[in-house]
Parts: structure tokens; sequence; C-alpha cells
């Protein structure tokens, strides 16, 4: 593993520490993270996948032998719509 060392002002650097914080994790973890997601590549989806890991919006199902009702989906997706449709919309206004 390498070792990056760069020079950053006080209010940037009191950002990355209260996010860190708030998100519960290091700012060496959030920066790696940030810096990872800005070095993806052209793919849409991969993009769109980066910025919600980033959110913590990232969202996994359990497998069901059987398919959920439409409102038991629309009661488990409830609060990440917005979130989602933002980060879309936000993707989609960079073209």
């Amino acid at each position: 593993m390498k070792q990056l060392i760069t020079r950053v002002d006080e209010d940037l650097h009191e950002r990355l520490k209260a996010r860190a914080a708030v998100e519960g994790r290091s700012v060496n973890a959030l920066v790696t993270e940030l810096l990872r997601a800005g070095l993806i590549d052209d793919d849409v989806r991969a993009r769109i996948r980066a910025r919600i890991e980033a959110a913590g919006l990232n969202v996994t199902h359990r497998h069901l032998r059987r398919a959920p009702s439409r409102m038991a989906a629309i009661r488990s997706t409830r609060g990440a719509g917005s979130a989602a449709s933002e980060a879309l919309e936000a993707e989609r206004s960079k073209r």
C-alpha cells in the first residue's frame, strides 16, 4: 500500500473530519473512497453505483422464494426513491 501526502486548506480538512465523524470512519477511509469514486471510468452505471454507495444508500434485498407484492416492494424502498432519483438526475445533467 502506498502513502500519499497532500496539503489541503483548513476548511477542507475540517469538512472532511466532520463528514468522516458523521459516517463513523476515518478521514483516510473517506478520502480514499472519494478519490476512487473520482477516478471511475465513464461507465455511467458504475458512476451511479459509486454515488449511491458514497451516500450510504446501497440497498441489498435478501432473496425470497417468491416475488414480494407490489405494496411490499414499495414499503421496502420507501425513503430511498428521492435519493436515487436525485443521483440519476445529477448524472443526466452532466451530459
